[in-house]
C-alpha cells in the first residue's frame, strides 16, 4: 500500500531537483520564471502554477483588486503563469498585499499547503476547483535574505506527500535566489545600456555643440584643424580656408558658423566660381529694378541676406578683378551698394572665404589683388588633403558605406580587407569627394555584404573608368553588359555571368529582358 506514494514522492523529489538545476543555469528573468512555472506543471503534475513579483502600484485606476489595496504603493504583479491559464492580464494580474491567499502569504502569514482544497476554508472558488479536478495547493513566499520578492503558488491534481511539500518549501528558496540573480543581472544590463545611451548622448551633444558631426577623422592633421576652428569660431575675424578640391572646406565653414555667436542667423553660401562674370556684382551686392537690361525687379544681394550672420565665399579665387575691388570695399567699410542704388547700406557680416588656388601665386600673376588677400587672410586654415591623412580613410569609408547602403536600400556590412588596403594606398586626387563617389558607385554595383573595389573604379589608374551613367538603371545595365561580354555571353555555370553577378540564371535573364540587353547577332 505504501509503494505508490513513495514512488510518487521519489519522482517528485527528482522533478524538483531537475527544475532547480534548470533555473540555476539561467540569468534571463523571464526564462527563469517560465522554467519554474512550466516545470511545476510538467514535472510535478501541477494543474496550475503562477509567480507574482512585488512591484509598484501601477494599475490602480483599473485594477480588479483596487478596493482591497490600502496604500496603493506596492502590490504583487503576475509575472508568469502555466497550466490551466497562461494569460497575465486577467483578474489576478495585480494582488494587493494582505488580500486573498496570495497577498496574505506575501504579507507574512507564512506558507500555505493542503491536500484538501475542497475542505480548506482558506481557498474559495470550490466549484472551479471541482470542475478542474484539483486536489492540492502549495503557496510560498519568495524571499532573498530578508527581502520579499514575491509569491509562488501551485494547484495539483493529486495529493502531495509531506516530503514533496518540504522540498517545495526548499525549492521556493532556491527559486528566490535564481530570481534575484536574474533581477540583478537585468539591472546591470539595463544600467550598462543606460550608460551607453548617456555616453552616446554626450557624444552627440559634443558633436552638436562643436558641429563636427560631418567632419570625420582622428588624425593629428585634422584634429589640428578642429582646434583652429574652436579658437577662431567665437570671434568675428575673417577666415580664409585653403585646401584642395573635395577636402571639405564648406564643412569647416559651417562648423565655424555654428560655433559662433552668429549661429542663430543664416550662413549664406556663394559659389564665386559658378556665377557668370557679368552677374557677380548683382549676386553679391544686389541691384535695383531697371538698373540694367533684365533687372525686372529689385534684388537683395547675398551680403544683405547674410546681415547679422555669416557669408561663405567659396572659390573666392575665381572672382573677376572688378568684383574683387567691390568686395574689398565691403570688407573695409562694412557696407554694400546695390547696382543702380546710389547709396550704401550698412551690413554686419562675418566673412569666411575658401579657395583651392594658391592666392599668393595668383597675386604674383596679377589675377588676384594683394590688398584683398591681406583682408581675407586674417586667420588662415589649411585643410589637409586625404592623401596626408590615410589613417582617417577607414572612418570615412565606414561612414559612407552606412550612408549609401541606407540611401540605396542594400545591406552592406563594409569593405573587404583587400579593398580597404587598396583604398589606403590610393592617392585620392579628388580627396573625400572622390572617396564618397567611389563608395556610392561600389554600393550600387554590390552583390554581397562586402564591397569589392578594384583599380577600375579608382581614377588615375591605367584601367579605363566605368562609363558614367545618369541613372541607377543605366549603371545596372552597363555592369551586366560588361560581365556578359567578359563571359562571352555565357549565363549559366561556374564561369557564367549569373554566378559572377550572384544571381539565379532565370533572374539574370529577367533583368536582361527588362533592361533590353540582347546578345548581339553574329554572322559567319
Amino acid at each position: 500500500m505504501d509503494i505508490a506514494p513513495s514512488r510518487s514522492s521519489e519522482n517528485g523529489r527528482h522533478a524538483i531537483e531537475r527544475i532547480a538545476l534548470q533555473i540555476a543555469s539561467s540569468l534571463d528573468l523571464q526564462q527563469v520564471l517560465t522554467t519554474i512555472t512550466q516545470g511545476l506543471v510538467d514535472e510535478l503534475d501541477g494543474a496550475f502554477a503562477r509567480i507574482w513579483l512585488l512591484g509598484p502600484g501601477d494599475l490602480c485606476a483599473d485594477c480588479h483588486k483596487a478596493a482591497a489595496c490600502v496604500t496603493r504603493s506596492q502590490c504583487l504583479h503576475l509575472a508568469a503563469s502555466a497550466g490551466l491559464y497562461t494569460d497575465l492580464n486577467g483578474e489576478y494580474r495585480r494582488i494587493p498585499l494582505g488580500a486573498l491567499k496570495i497577498g496574505k502569504i506575501a504579507q507574512g502569514f507564512g506558507p500555505m499547503q493542503t491536500n484538501d482544497v475542497l475542505g480548506d476554508d482558506r481557498l474559495p472558488n470550490k466549484q472551479w476547483m471541482t470542475d478542474n479536478g484539483l486536489r492540492s495547493f502549495a503557496g510560498y513566499p519568495l524571499k532573498f535574505r530578508w527581502e520579499l520578492l514575491g509569491v509562488i503558488a501551485m494547484f495539483g491534481r493529486r495529493p502531495l506527500s509531506e516530503e514533496e511539500f518540504e522540498r517545495l518549501a526548499i525549492f521556493a528558496n532556491q527559486a528566490a535566489i535564481a530570481i534575484k540573480n536574474a533581477q540583478l543581472f537585468t539591472e546591470v544590463a539595463q544600467l550598462k545600456n543606460r550608460l551607453e545611451a548617456e555616453n552616446l548622448y554626450l557624444r552627440e551633444e559634443v558633436k552638436s555643440e562643436h558641429n563636427f558631426e560631418e567632419i570625420i577623422g582622428e588624425s593629428p592633421s585634422i584634429m589640428a584643424v578642429l582646434r583652429q576652428i574652436e579658437q577662431v569660431a567665437p570671434t568675428d575675424s575673417t577666415v580664409l580656408i585653403q585646401g584642395d578640391t573635395g577636402t571639405g572646406k564648406e564643412l569647416m565653414a559651417r562648423a565655424i558658423h555654428n560655433l559662433s555667436p552668429r549661429r542663430a542667423r543664416s550662413l549664406v553660401k556663394v559659389n564665386c566660381g559658378a556665377i557668370p562674370a557679368n552677374l557677380v556684382e548683382s549676386e553679391l551686392f544686389g541691384h535695383e529694378k531697371g538698373s540694367f537690361t533684365g533687372a525686372l525687379q529689385r534684388r537683395i544681394g547675398r551680403f544683405e541676406l547674410a546681415d547679422g550672420g555669416t557669408i561663405f565665399l567659396d572659390e573666392v579665387g575665381e572672382l573677376p578683378l572688378d568684383a574683387q575691388v567691390k568686395l574689398l570695399r565691403v570688407l573695409q567699410e562694412r557696407e554694400v551698394e546695390r547696382i543702380g542704388s546710389g547709396h550704401s547700406t550698412k551690413v554686419n557680416v562675418r566673412v569666411i572665404a575658401a579657395t583651392n588656388r594658391d592666392l599668393h601665386a595668383a597675386v604674383k600673376t596679377g589675377s588676384f589683388r594683394a590688398d584683398l588677400l591681406y583682408r581675407l587672410n586674417v586667420f588662415p586654415i589649411e585643410v589637409p588633403p586625404l592623401s596626408s591623412r590615410p589613417s582617417d580613410i577607414p572612418l570615412l569609408v565606414n561612414r559612407f558605406v552606412g550612408k549609401f547602403s541606407s540611401k540605396i536600400g542594400k545591406k552592406i556590412d563594409g569593405v573587404s580587407e583587400s579593398t580597404m588596403d587598396r583604398l589606403m594606398k590610393y592617392a585620392w586626387p579628388g580627396n573625400i569627394r572622390e572617396l564618397a563617389n567611389v563608395i556610392e558607385r561600389a554600393t550600387i554595383l554590390a552583390n554581397g555584404p562586402l564591397l569589392q573595389i578594384d583599380d577600375v573604379m579608382l581614377q588615375g589608374n591605367s584601367a579605363p573608368p566605368l562609363p558614367v551613367a545618369d541613372s541607377l538603371e543605366e549603371v545596372e545595365r552597363t555592369h551586366i553588359l560588361r560581365v556578359l561580354q567578359d563571359t562571352n555571353w555565357v549565363i549559366e555555370g561556374k564561369q557564367g555571368a549569373a554566378t559572377r553577378l550572384g544571381l539565379h540564371p532565370n533572374t539574370l535573364r529577367s533583368r536582361m529582358q527588362k533592361l533590353g540587353i540582347k546578345k548581339p547577332f553574329r554572322t559567319a
